[in-house]
């Protein structure tokens, strides 16, 4: 039986990036905005949403949330992964020219991205919590001389004029998101381009980390993804990885066999399609 989706939190406010990665992988329902990554994953456990959309990569930022901690807080599954381009425009309020503007707020890692803009226009920056609030509060504002960086998707809720678009300095600005959900949505075994996602931590032996992921080497699995992580006493590692391969896979099982061995606490938290953005990104490599 299929599933039917209602609702989907994301962080930001109406508008945001992920607000509009919400909306472009599933059209038609809808988006809750969540003030922090804590809340939009409390809305998906606690009922209140189905899906949870969280940004987890940015080509230009790094590392966005950290789902090492937030995942193991829940009972929670990765279900799968979205590429959502980021287009930057500046936004005014309505009738303004680019000869008003003196100020341009947004997000700390949205101001930067559009630095030669900023420069051209010679705009003082001002920092906001997110890109959609820093719109929000400039409609509400409804100054002339106060623009905000954010999408084409916050202009339209919030009444806003594009001035410019696509400001950003760098044309690959993509982000990666995850799509969360509380019940696992394993794909069939005879799936190809399957993604597992895995927590675990390290014991404390010498080559630790080698022999816990070293399986995955011999029985033919790349891992496309290892991050680490350490406590507040920064003493025990625990890494996040996703493999290439699907979970039911017999030589894959005994890889995880070989990972529980040299690990502890071993958590799967999800197995999903790759995007097409990878085959994609791999073929404009490999042709330039």
């Amino acid at each position: 039986m299929a599933v039917t989706y209602k609702k989907i939190s994301f962080q930001g406010a109406p508008g945001a990036y992920s607000d509009a990665a919400c909306r472009a992988v599933f059209p038609g329902i809808e988006t809750v905005p969540c003030a922090s990554f804590d809340e939009a994953f409390a809305a998906l456990a606690e009922g209140s949403t189905d899906l949870a959309m969280i940004p987890v990569d940015n080509t230009i930022a790094g590392r966005v949330a950290d789902v090492h901690r937030l995942m193991p807080k829940h009972e929670i599954f990765i279900i799968g992964e979205h590429f959502e381009p980021i287009h930057h425009h500046l936004l005014a309020p309505k009738g303004a020219k680019l000869a008003d503007l003196k100020y341009v707020h947004s997000h700390v890692h949205a101001l930067p991205q559009c630095s030669k803009l900023i420069k051209r226009l010679k705009l003082q920056s001002l920092v906001h919590a997110d890109t959609a609030g820093a719109a929000r509060d400039i409609a509400a504002k409804n100054d002339k001389e106060h623009a905000a960086i954010a999408s084409k998707l916050s202009a339209e809720i919030y009444g806003l004029d594009i001035m410019e678009s696509n400001i950003e300095d760098e044309d690959h600005n993509t982000t990666r998101f995850l799509v969360l959900s509380r019940e696992q949505k394993i794909p069939p075994l005879n799936n190809e381009n399957i993604l597992t996602s895995l927590l675990f931590e390290v014991r404390n032996i010498p080559a630790a980390l080698y022999k816990t992921i070293g399986g995955f080497a011999t029985n033919g699995f790349s891992m496309t993804k290892l991050e680490s992580y350490v406590d507040a006493k920064f003493q025990a590692a625990r890494f996040y990885c996703e493999v290439e391969g699907h979970p039911e896979n017999k030589l894959f099982k005994l890889a995880l066999d070989e990972m529980r061995f040299y690990a502890k606490d071993v958590k799967f938290l999800g197995a999903y399609p790759a995007h097409s953005f990878r085959k994609t990104y791999a073929k404009d490599r490999k042709e330039s």
